[in-house]
């Protein structure tokens, strides 16, 4: 998801997508641990830069409300 579409979401809809993806991100570190690797273990990485971006989105919006 690029910058300007989560800038675009509502204070409601970032929160919503914020518990998604922290669940994708937990069934990809699950399926990680195990002994199976994943096929792209920097997809972790993209997902953790995601919830930041997300976090910081919606603070901002949470102070100029």
């Amino acid at each position: 998801m690029k910058l300007q579409e989560i800038k675009d979401k509502t204070i409601e809809e970032l929160k919503e997508a914020i518990l998604s993806v922290k669940a994708e991100l937990f069934q990809l570190r699950i399926k990680h641990n195990k002994m199976t690797p994943l096929e792209n273990p920097a997809q972790i990485k993209t997902l953790k830069k995601q919830v930041a971006q997300m976090k910081t989105v919606l603070r901002q919006k949470e102070l100029e409300a």
